[in-house]
């Protein structure tokens, strides 16, 4: 098929790469507020697992053809929009404008996370009977997108026309032949859906995060509850992990819009209002505990945080639980060594010179002389670290441990004081006092 992609999301960026490489002739078209040049460059698209040198695979090949604007684009089977919400005027006017005047059928996807029914707005800009526009949301999984986009769970189709659901199944036949793993539904139908997993998701761990705070209040290890929790086959174990909080790009904004929907409508949604403001709570919950084991005096002290990004697997940190941590220790003139795999431009860009920021090359420079660590992004690379090496470099042996990845028993044995969230620390608590 000829498939022409418009936009510079990673949606749009990993079905170029991935539709390219099983026989599509396919025509990428970023958004002339990020064209290629720029993409080319940025960290996210670099990291991203696979995504990179496919992409660039593909070009050099020739079954992806870069396109620097609409006139160079040609007639194509599919059209596949996957722009960011903010540029959905761009978005109508190119669909209006020049789409709507193409005399040939085609099918229009909407892989752009646009208000709930704006599919069937985009179908009533175009002509043809036969230009449909259907809706297939965006389902990736930023840190594995080509792999979440070649062999899913499952494909989310929003249509209503029998013509163009064929045409999109033929497209993404390659990564649908074990088994059908198309859900067909109405266009709104498959736009709230996307909403509704985000949700769905989101309440999860932040259920988590609550019984995380009643079992530090009750002296519980959450790991055993949470451990017996998912082999309840009615539960599940995915999604139970508590934390110091998610983000994302995509995660947090579509939460925000599925609960705003309801408040448009002048109808209270309690639950998901809930579900944000706890997360913004455990965003901030490493703070609370370094602030409890110091007793408030914080001033001046140094601390080391591991991981930047908002999940592995990426070097972005839109709306990362880190950004509003850093707010809270600078607030008390901490001073941060930060170190992340990957999101260290992102850090740079985003704040500068800050005076209490030092990026730090590697894991174990950014704990020299430091108060604490506190391990915010949990980066393979942190899992085992040299904890003797790591006890001859800080000044305080104090470990505030963000995702639970560490056995709080054998920190302990290692002269760590140790704080998870939701589990407790050694047998014999310390405090800063036993540390002077």
């Amino acid at each position: 098929m000829q498939v022409v992609v418009h936009g510079s999301e990673l949606s749009a960026a990993t079905a170029a790469a991935a539709l390219s490489m099983v026989g599509h002739q396919v025509y990428w078209w970023p958004h002339p507020a990020q064209p290629w040049n720029v993409l080319a460059e940025t960290d996210w698209i670099r990291n991203e697992p696979g995504l990179y040198h496919q992409l660039t695979q593909s070009i050099a090949n020739g079954s992806l053809t870069l396109c620097e604007s609409s006139k160079s684009l040609p007639s194509a089977n599919v059209y596949w929009l996957a722009v960011s919400a903010d540029q959905r005027n761009d978005a109508d006017h190119w669909v209006e404008q020049t789409l709507g005047r193409e005399p040939h059928d085609f099918v229009l996807v909407n892989n752009s996370t646009f208000p709930i029914g704006h599919t069937e707005v985009l179908e009533t800009l175009l002509r043809k009977e036969r230009q449909i526009a259907v809706a297939l949301p965006d389902m990736l999984e930023e840190g594995r997108a080509m792999a979440t986009f070649t062999r899913p769970d499952s494909w989310i189709m929003g249509s209503e026309d029998d013509w163009a659901t064929r045409q999109i199944g033929e497209l993404l036949r390659a990564f649908n032949r074990r088994e059908n793993n198309v859900r067909l539904m109405p266009r709104r139908a498959a736009e709230l859906t996307k909403l509704a997993v985000i949700g769905m998701l989101a309440t999860r761990v932040s259920y988590m995060n609550e019984l995380a705070s009643l079992a530090d209040s009750l002296g519980v290890d959450i790991e055993l509850v949470r451990q017996a929790m998912g082999s309840d086959r009615r539960i599940g174990r995915e999604y139970l992990y508590p934390g110091c909080g998610f983000g994302g790009p995509s995660f947090a904004r579509n939460l925000y819009r599925l609960s705003s929907i309801r408040a448009r409508e002048g109808q209270h949604n309690g639950l998901l209002e809930q579900v944000v403001q706890v997360n913004e709570q455990k965003q901030e919950e490493l703070f609370r505990k370094l602030w409890q084991y110091y007793d408030g005096n914080l001033e001046g002290r140094t601390v080391a945080v591991w991981g930047a990004a908002f999940k592995p697997g990426t070097a972005r940190i839109a709306h990362a639980p880190v950004l509003r941590l850093l707010d809270a220790l600078w607030a008390q003139g901490i001073h941060v060594k930060l170190h992340d795999p990957a999101a260290l431009p992102a850090i740079e860009h985003y704040y500068g010179q800050h005076p209490l920021l030092t990026l730090a090359g590697t894991a174990q420079s950014a704990c020299e002389n430091v108060d604490a660590l506190l391990l915010v992004t949990e980066w393979k690379e942190y899992w085992n670290p040299d904890w003797r090496r790591l006890s001859t470099l800080m000044t305080t042996p104090l470990i505030l441990d963000g995702r639970n990845i560490y056995d709080p028993s054998f920190v302990a044995q290692h002269g760590f004081y140790y704080r998870g969230i939701g589990r407790s620390a050694n047998p014999a608590e310390r405090t800063a006092d036993d540390d002077r």
